[in-house]
């Protein structure tokens, strides 16, 4: 019999009439039945995190830097059921699971550390005549309560982005996790829950999509945060009008290797970068572009790496590449692949499927039109073009209606801050891939990736308003 889960509301772990099943994408088994929240639940966390939030909003930092850094020592105790649910849920292979889990410590004890370093400033103000004696003191204040949508793909990491920085700077949250994988979020909720965090300050529902929505209409709720599809981000955006937002969405990540760059690292790197966890992730590299006079040498090692790659069962410590997260996913990139290849492309690789496992693909002779090259494809798929003039290829990175970020392979430092100043995107990041990023560092696209920054210092400036308090001390 597959676990039964409650959720978490207000404070209170509950079950529901609305259950869901939770598949594992490798084999089909139900994995988890999950209880999913009504609106009478959905009521009750958002009039318990309204009360925990008058205690949140005044915990001290030494308490919250306690609570945060339990929730980090609790996480890694609970390292391999973690890593066990990310692989069943999420069919991410174990290896990659443990590096998310790993990466989850890191960020709630980053979490911590910033709990204590919410700065403020002092401004003078004697600028204009009538302005004697007058002084400004900035601080930074919680918002109040946070709505959290995440994705499936980083079904831990991704909701302690939101939910550590939240914590760290006084906030309540309520979590609304990807229904393929809401089961680390739920344990998370639990760990959080036990540590001391003030009753109703977080909440942890999976929902439907039509609840979700009400629960963000609702003017308690003055803040999302939301991790997801471009489409789905954007008209989320249009019901939130009033409120802050964060949108971290999608991306066709382009790399660029110039004819100095280390060859062999840049191979080794773009086929890490553009086939773990089978390509589901908003950074994945997908458009490679290799100076001419390297392309012909790179695509060969390239290919010899990416043949080597194993699939298979994700629970297989050897395993490279396991499924997609689910069967519709791989057959819609099966047909994009075969569109591509009606209208010119070459396969210089893969492009088979079994189930919902995708062969890594590499195509060449794509066109800037094709789905694989202007849509994000969120698979293990990869175009490689030729190109001859460094400004023209940034140019064409800039062509993407995306801009989250872009790996950038050569030594020369003119090249390497024209490309800083060039390049329409969050990131810029220099040999290596757009796949690499450090948690603590700010991170967030532009253009239809999103809005907004993640990385928990930069989160916390996201869920916190400056306020300022102007000193008269003429009198004094």
């Amino acid at each position: 019999m597959p676990k039964e889960a409650k959720f978490l509301s207000g404070g209170e772990w509950r079950r529901s009439a609305d259950k869901f099943e939770v598949k594992n994408p490798y084999n089909g088994e139900v994995v988890a039945l999950v209880h999913r929240a009504a609106e009478k639940d959905a009521e009750f966390a958002l009039s318990m995190a309204e009360k925990a939030f008058e205690e949140t909003r005044r915990l001290p930092d030494y308490k919250k830097y306690r609570i945060l850094s339990t929730v980090a020592q609790k996480i890694t105790e609970l390292k391999e059921e973690f890593v066990k649910i990310i692989v069943l849920e999420a069919g991410k292979p174990i290896r990659d699971a443990r590096v998310e889990v790993d990466r989850a410590i890191t960020t709630f004890t980053a979490s911590a550390e910033e709990s204590k370093r919410l700065y403020g400033e002092y401004i003078p103000l004697e600028w204009n005549e009538g302005s004697e004696r007058r002084a400004g003191i900035i601080r930074r204040f919680p918002l109040g309560i946070i709505l959290a949508i995440t994705p499936f793909n980083f079904p831990l990491n991704l909701v302690c982005h939101k939910v550590g920085p939240a914590l760290a700077s006084g906030n309540a949250i309520i979590v609304r996790p990807a229904s393929q994988t809401p089961s680390a979020a739920l344990l998370l909720g639990k760990i959080i829950d036990e540590a001391g965090w003030p009753k109703g300050g977080i909440s942890v529902m999976p929902s439907s999509t039509q609840l979700a929505g009400k629960i963000l209409a609702d003017q308690r709720i003055k803040k999302l945060s939301f991790t997801g599809s471009d489409g789905v981000g954007w008209a989320l955006k249009q019901k939130a009008w009033d409120k802050k937002v964060t949108l971290e969405l999608g991306g066709n990540a382009g790399v660029i290797i110039h004819e100095d760059a280390d060859l062999d690292y840049a191979v080794q790197r773009c086929v890490s970068g553009g086939f773990a966890y089978a390509g589901q992730s908003c950074i994945s590299v997908q458009r490679i572009f290799v100076h001419e006079k390297k392309h012909d040498e790179f695509a060969k090692s390239f290919i010899e790496r990416v043949k080597k790659l194993v699939l298979g069962n994700p629970m297989d410590e050897k395993t490279d590449i396991g499924p997609m997260i689910d069967l519709p996913a791989a057959e819609r990139t099966e047909e994009w692949i075969r569109e591509a290849v009606n209208d010119g492309a070459k396969i210089l690789s893969g492009g088979g499927r079994t189930d919902s496992i995708l062969e890594p693909t590499v195509l060449t002779n794509v066109k800037s039109g094709m789905k694989v090259c202007t849509q994000e494809v969120f698979a293990p798929v990869v175009t490689l073009t030729k190109y001859t003039d460094f400004d023209a290829v940034l140019k064409e990175i800039n062509t993407s209606r995306y801009g989250l970020q872009t790996g950038v392979f050569t030594k020369d430092i003119g090249r390497i801050f024209k490309a800083f100043e060039e390049l329409e995107v969050g990131g810029v990041i220099i040999n290596d891939v757009p796949t690499w990023r450090s948690d603590p560092m700010p991170y967030g696209g532009v253009k239809n990736s999103g809005m907004g920054k993640e990385g928990i210092r930069f989160a916390i400036e996201e869920m916190t308003d400056m306020r300022i308090m102007v000193l008269n001390l003429r009198n004094s």
